[in-house]
């Protein structure tokens, strides 16, 4: 085993212990010997140096390989966070590809019922024609009859003269005969015609069935992928052994009380509001408010579950959810104002404050708001007592829909208006995304969204 490979407590150990014999040692010789012979004196102080300067470039060559090995693993931890980001984002645009294909098969099942209604409604009419050329056929049958009854009188009477009524009645048989011959041949084209696109549907109806099989295995493997490939959770605080009682009891109650005691830079800080375990928040120290929520970039994938919502997920740096059970025990300190701060693609910033109030799990998250001020047009002033609702919750004032079909958790009204938490697009097209009406001409296409709380000091 070489010194290198050693661990760096036992090669400190090591380099003591042979500091000791180097220098304890030789000194002890050096004393016992003085009163026999000084020659021995001169020399047993020469070789003490000589094992000093080798032990010197002993130490210097371990520190050189402890260097390396250290500049060694820094490197791999490198490689290793630089592989784990290109994981993440492989990840994002797989959610990404997954929710695309889940509309997609949304619509070829939509797709799928219309043409198999379209497809009884031709079996229907193929019936009827049948059945009307079968009526026709058998009219021929009777017409045939009476032609060949008329032709038999015909040849008994061939001695005699034919009258003129006879002579038109047979001329109008034949007549019928061909008008119906035409029918039934304008009938059986018809019914081509009608059996040539009813394959056609049953084939189609065949290849979209095909596609939404696929559609629907690609699906599972997807859903899969992200079981396994969570949304990252939030930070929890952690608890060190020079963190005492008082200390954790010192710690502030949130944002406010940080900017209040001249705090001045944002970022992530420990708080503990009231009786509840502290936590890590992001703080924006220009007004003092302890962010909630935050969408910049979508690189976070909101449509999450009831558990997720409550305890909070995303990155503290750039998108999060705070947690339904943190906002809780902020709002459960009394006195806040709730700021939404949100702005468009091409447009500046724009807020609206509310004074909020939070109730429990109990109550599923019910709120309550009224409006401050600010130059966001007021669609949350009608939500007092909505509840919370997820993907895997109801709780929306919609008995017979789910809001969250196709967006995140949030206090759904009538499943329009709001939802900050829906899909991040940066394109206008179909799907339902952050939602927040601007005015007349409907949802607009946000680029960042932001929900902050602030606790009102007493006056």
């Amino acid at each position: 085993m070489s010194i290198t490979s050693l661990p760096f407590n036992m090669t400190r150990y090591l380099a003591l212990g042979l500091l000791f014999l180097l220098v304890i040692v030789p000194s002890q010789i050096f004393c016992d010997e003085t009163a026999t012979s000084p020659t021995v004196e001169i020399r047993s102080r020469f070789a003490a140096l000589d094992e000093v300067r080798l032990l010197a470039t002993g130490l210097l060559q371990l520190g050189q390989s402890l260097r390396e090995f250290v500049q060694k693993t820094k490197g791999q931890i490198n490689d290793i966070v630089h592989k784990l980001n290109i994981f993440d984002r492989s990840f994002y645009q797989l959610s990404a590809l997954a929710s695309e294909i889940k509309e997609e098969e949304e619509e070829l099942k939509k797709t799928t019922v219309v043409l198999k209604a379209s497809n009884e409604e031709i079996k229907d009419l193929s019936v009827q024609i049948y059945s009307k050329v079968d009526t026709i056929l058998q009219e021929k049958r009777r017409l045939q009859n009476k032609v060949e009854g008329l032709e038999e009188r015909l040849s008994s009477m061939s001695q005699g003269l034919v009258t003129t009524d006879q002579m038109e009645e047979i001329n109008a048989l034949r007549n019928n005969i061909y008008s119906q011959e035409q029918s039934i041949a304008e009938l059986l084209k018809v019914v081509k015609e009608q059996s040539n696109q009813l394959n056609h549907q049953k084939s189609k109806i065949k290849m979209l069935e095909d596609k939404v099989a696929v559609n629907i295995q690609q699906q599972e493997i997807n859903d899969k992928l992200l079981d396994i490939n969570e949304v990252p959770s939030l930070p929890s605080y952690r608890f060190s052994e020079n963190v005492n009682g008082s200390k954790l009891m010192n710690l502030p109650s949130d944002c406010s009380d940080l900017f209040h005691q001249g705090k001045q830079v944002s970022g992530v800080y420990a708080i503990k509001p009231g009786t509840s375990e502290p936590f890590m928040a992001f703080c924006d120290m220009i007004t003092g408010e302890t962010v909630i929520q935050r969408r910049i970039d979508g690189s976070i994938n909101f449509d999450q579950n009831w558990e997720k919502y409550e305890s909070g997920f995303g990155d503290l740096q750039g998108e999060f959810w705070l947690g339904l059970r943190r906002i809780y025990s902020l709002f459960a300190q009394g006195n806040s104002i709730l700021h939404v701060k949100l702005e468009e693609w091409k447009q500046s910033r724009r807020f609206l404050e509310y004074r909020f109030d939070l109730e429990g799990p109990q109550k599923d998250y019910a709120l309550h708001l009224t409006p401050l001020s600010g130059d966001l047009p007021d669609l949350m002033g009608n939500h007092t007592e909505t509840k919370f609702s997820t993907k895997n919750t109801k709780n929306n004032n919609q008995l017979h829909h789910n809001c969250t079909q196709d967006t995140g958790g949030w206090w759904y009204g009538a499943c329009e208006g709001t939802n900050l938490n829906g899909k991040y697009l940066k394109s206008r097209g179909r799907k339902k995304g952050i939602q927040w009406k601007l005015g007349k001409r409907g949802s607009s296409l946000l680029k960042f969204t932001q929900m902050s709380v602030r606790h009102l000091q007493p006056s």
